[in-house]
């Protein structure tokens, strides 16, 4: 179970789950990002549990996205890009000089907004990650193309026309064929930045069905921003405000029976 904690961060507390039994994937301490001149984060401090869904909520602009991005270090890409602070992954710090972002990135799927195939056919956008890590056998991309498909309950609906392009495919199976392509690499971490918010009601739901299934194979940390989503799939939630984390601990918690009046606001639809 996890206890809750709290600490000072400028004139806010901030209030958080420390992990218990099931340990920590993610750790991040006192972390500060800023664009430029810009901060965009500020003193972000908290555990991911392994294992378990994690949501990242806030009003837009509020730091969620680039939190997870730090995750798997995309923002790297970004000129005038700096960081202060830790963050680490099974203990390791995911910044310290050596790393190597790439083998970082293999254990770690990412799912964007909008559902992304590539222009080639089902089977061959499960297997891509396979190939290019070397991984030449069609028995073993055969199996891994089956078990990615069947994870992300899309087997029955693609299984024949696995020939076919992945852009004749909907929406909804095109993000579900997404996260199929995510884990056909076995990757430990699954990040998702709003992987619902282009898809329709029923697609939706099948999605969030998804996660569930998901939860306890993967570590899942879901930026949305619907509060009625990560109520439904997140076993914790933390909410962000103007790049800081107010406020972070059990969802239940969160949306029932707030610490702070800010995020109490938040969720009542105050502001946001």
């Amino acid at each position: 179970m996890a206890t809750a904690l709290k600490s000072g961060v400028g004139d806010t507390t901030v209030y958080h789950v420390k992990a218990g039994e099931l340990g920590v994937n993610f750790g991040v301490r006192d972390f500060d990002l800023w664009y430029g001149a810009k901060q965009a984060l500020f003193g972000v401090t908290m555990e991911i549990q392994k294992g378990l869904v994690t949501a990242l909520i806030g009003p837009s602009g509020c730091g969620k996205s680039t939190l997870l991005r730090c995750m798997n270090r995309m923002n790297d890409l970004i000129d005038g890009l700096r960081i202060r602070g830790t963050m680490t992954l099974d203990g390791a710090d995911i910044y310290a000089r050596g790393v190597d972002v790439i083998a970082l990135r293999k254990r770690m799927g990412m799912v964007f907004q909008k559902p992304n195939p590539f222009p080639m056919s089902i089977y061959e956008n499960i297997v891509y990650p396979l190939r290019i890590d070397g991984v030449r056998h069609r028995a073993v991309l055969d199996e891994a193309c089956e078990s990615a498909l069947k994870g992300a309950a899309l087997w029955d609906e693609a299984k024949d026309r696995l020939g076919e392009s992945a852009l004749g495919l909907s929406g909804g199976q095109q993000q579900r064929l997404c996260i199929a392509r995510a884990i056909a690499a076995n990757p430990e971490v699954l990040l998702m930045d709003e992987p619902c918010s282009a898809l329709d009601p029923i697609a939706t739901a099948k999605i969030e069905e998804l996660i569930d299934e998901l939860k306890g194979r993967y570590t899942i940390i879901i930026v949305t921003h619907s509060m009625q989503q990560a109520a439904r799939v997140s076993d914790n939630t933390a909410f962000m405000y103007l790049g800081r984390l107010i406020e972070y601990g059990a969802t239940d918690t969160v949306f029932t029976n707030p610490k702070l009046e800010r995020t109490q606001d938040y969720i009542t639809g105050r502001f946001g």
